[in-house]
């Protein structure tokens, strides 16, 4: 990490009232950052972070300009966002549709907040990251290079993020871009694409977090990783 980051160490995640964003939210207090959090349950996001010093949430829909302007001014008035994890997402309809039933509302919903809204928020952010010499995370997943029944609208929309990935981390080389596919988790969104299903096998958020922030601070070029690929040190896990 830059010298800034070891000062400052702001970090915005987006979707951090529960799952993975929460979990990523719990480590980070620990090491010392803040943190400007959002979800859109403002009552949810709001539990996630009691006891976090660095925590502060900004509850809202990651795909409304003015919530994002809030995130990017809080971040400001911080000292400047040194990594930013765009975790948010969503199914767009659950059960899943395949191809054939996709309707154009349930596409565009979803490339709305998986797509569109990651791309403005590093849009916003830029030149804060820019003199941070900072992070983007972009979570992914394995849909968006396998071919899953049923996972059309949501694979599509983290196959772009992948690419985007790539692209801004050639458009930027002072700044580290990573897409991370961090595996099948035991979370609410999960649970959303298999309805009635025993999800009790996959393991939970708070497993994948130490890869991640291996990851995060390490030398590790800019792209996209399967979490559990990502060695974690010695003495470093929970």
């Amino acid at each position: 990490m830059t010298k800034h980051e070891e000062s400052v160490k702001v970090a915005v995640i987006t979707g951090a009232s529960e799952g993975l964003g929460a979990a990523l939210a719990r480590e980070l207090d620990r090491h010392g950052w803040s943190m400007v959090l959002d979800a859109r349950d403002a009552a949810r996001l709001e539990e996630s972070v009691q006891g976090l010093d660095g925590a502060h949430p900004i509850p809202g829909d990651v795909t409304d300009e003015e919530h994002r302007a809030a995130l990017v001014a809080r971040a400001a008035e911080l000292g400047g966002a040194s990594l930013l994890v765009n975790n948010a997402s969503t199914l767009g309809a659950s059960p899943r549709p395949t191809v054939a039933d996709l309707t154009p509302e349930v596409l565009e919903a979803v490339f709305r907040t998986n797509l569109h809204a990651p791309v403005e928020l590093v849009r916003e952010l830029l030149p804060q990251l820019r003199a941070t010499g900072g992070r983007v995370l972009n979570i992914s997943s394995d849909a968006s290079v396998e071919g899953y029944p049923g996972w059309g609208a949501y694979g599509a929309s983290k196959a772009a993020l992948d690419q985007v990935s790539r692209v801004l981390a050639a458009e930027e080389p002072g700044l580290r871009v990573y897409a991370v596919d961090p595996g099948d988790m035991r979370t609410r969104m999960h649970q959303d694409a298999f309805p009635g299903e025993d999800i009790s096998d996959r393991p939970s958020p708070d497993v994948v977090v130490p890869h991640l922030l291996a990851l995060l601070t390490s030398g590790l070029p800019s792209g996209r990783y399967r979490a559990s690929e990502i060695a974690v040190p010695a003495g470093a896990g929970r």
